[in-house]
């Protein structure tokens, strides 16, 4: 006789089972407050100066190439700093000993450069680089001078993904096969702005996120799929549409990307594995509920804070840990650039009109485009 209810996927509803306590929190330095720098005070800077500000960091200079952003930015969230448009006397400053830096990739990158030569640990604005080349090579100039690189990855401590990856690395879900990303959302607020000119926005300076949380599980992936669209009546020149498929050993990894949905907007990421699953779910990237499912129940705990606030204090409280701990931090630079080879592979292929890639095969931005 036929099952009608396997056919429909019914399922028991399980039991309801206590929470595991996870290291999900933005991790802080037991005693290390250096003086920090920020650099670049546009639009970014805000959440990086707001979550800084709420945690007591020192933040003693804001500098930027307009004078008035600076002083804008000091007068809100650190009354006390310096504002500046010098950046090169900035980085001479013996009493700073972290330098945060915010521009675009390409003005980045000579900035990193710069502090590095100056003897600063720097937090570095995502995407890290445009080549991955560069990237080592800043990675092993950090390296020779004995300073740490971190990259501001910031939805590695938004609560619900940092609760997942830990609940993965803690062997709740058993051997992972599937990582399923859906996300809908309204990105038409790009109109007008620099960010509309990037032709492959979505897949590289949103997506990023979602393909470093990816590498971050450690999944070893092999191959990389994508393609990408316009939305049926959107106004930006920028595509809206984007997805990608991420082989690994063992299983995949489905990402997609809507941006024009502008009504009903949903944020939901489910991770299965062999003895458990792990579902987030909400209309935003701060509105999430978690629930851990396994043999025993489900279990849904209740987690504190918001991505624009908990998100950008990890990654500045994590280098600072490494600094004290004199260790590689999680978000560091050299482990990120297996992220931005995801990235890259998945431009690539959806140049390539969704032809595999293999991570690590394209090597810059440039080469993925071409």
């Amino acid at each position: 006789m036929t099952d009608l209810d396997t056919y429909a996927l019914k399922s028991d509803a399980p039991a309801e089972t206590p929470a595991p306590d996870l290291p999900y929190r933005p991790p802080m330095p037991k005693a290390y407050r250096p003086r920090i720098a920020l650099i670049g005070a546009g639009g970014i800077a805000a959440a990086h100066l707001a979550a800084y500000a709420a945690a007591g960091l020192d933040v003693a200079v804001i500098a930027s190439r307009t004078g008035a952003s600076a002083v804008a930015r000091r007068d809100e969230f650190f009354p006390a700093a310096e504002a500046t448009d010098d950046v090169a006397t900035t980085l001479a400053r013996d009493d700073i000993a972290v330098v945060d830096i915010t521009p675009h990739p390409a003005d980045r990158l000579p900035l990193i450069e710069a502090a590095l030569a100056a003897g600063k640990h720097v937090l570095s604005q995502k995407p890290f680089v445009l080549d991955l080349a560069e990237g080592r090579r800043l990675c092993d100039l950090a390296d020779a001078r004995g300073l740490r690189l971190a990259v501001n990855q910031n939805g590695r401590w938004a609560p619900h993904l940092a609760y997942l990856r830990e609940a993965v690395r803690a062997g709740y879900v058993g051997a992972v096969h599937a990582v399923d990303v859906a996300i809908h959302w309204d990105h038409s607020w790009i109109a007008g702005t620099p960010f509309d000119g990037i032709d492959d926005l979505i897949l590289y300076d949103f997506a990023v996120h979602w393909f470093d949380f990816v590498a971050s599980l450690n999944l070893r992936p092999t191959a990389v799929t994508a393609t990408r669209a316009r939305a049926a009546g959107q106004t930006v020149a920028s595509p809206l549409l984007a997805s990608a498929t991420i082989a690994f050993d063992g299983g995949l990894a489905s990402l997609t990307f809507d941006g024009a949905a502008r009504f009903g907007a949903s944020d939901r990421t489910m991770i299965a594995g062999s003895t458990g699953t792990l579902t987030s779910d909400g209309p935003d990237l701060s509105t999430q509920s978690v629930t851990l499912t396994d043999a025993a129940g489900r279990a849904r705990p209740a987690l504190d804070g918001t991505w624009f606030s908990e998100g950008f204090l990890g990654t500045m409280g994590e280098l600072l840990c490494a600094i004290e701990d004199h260790r590689e931090p999680q978000n560091g630079a050299r482990a990120n650039l297996a992220s931005l080879a995801l990235v890259f592979a998945a431009i690539a292929s959806a140049a390539r009109g969704g032809a595999p890639v293999v991570p690590g095969e394209v090597t810059s931005l440039a080469e993925a485009r071409a």
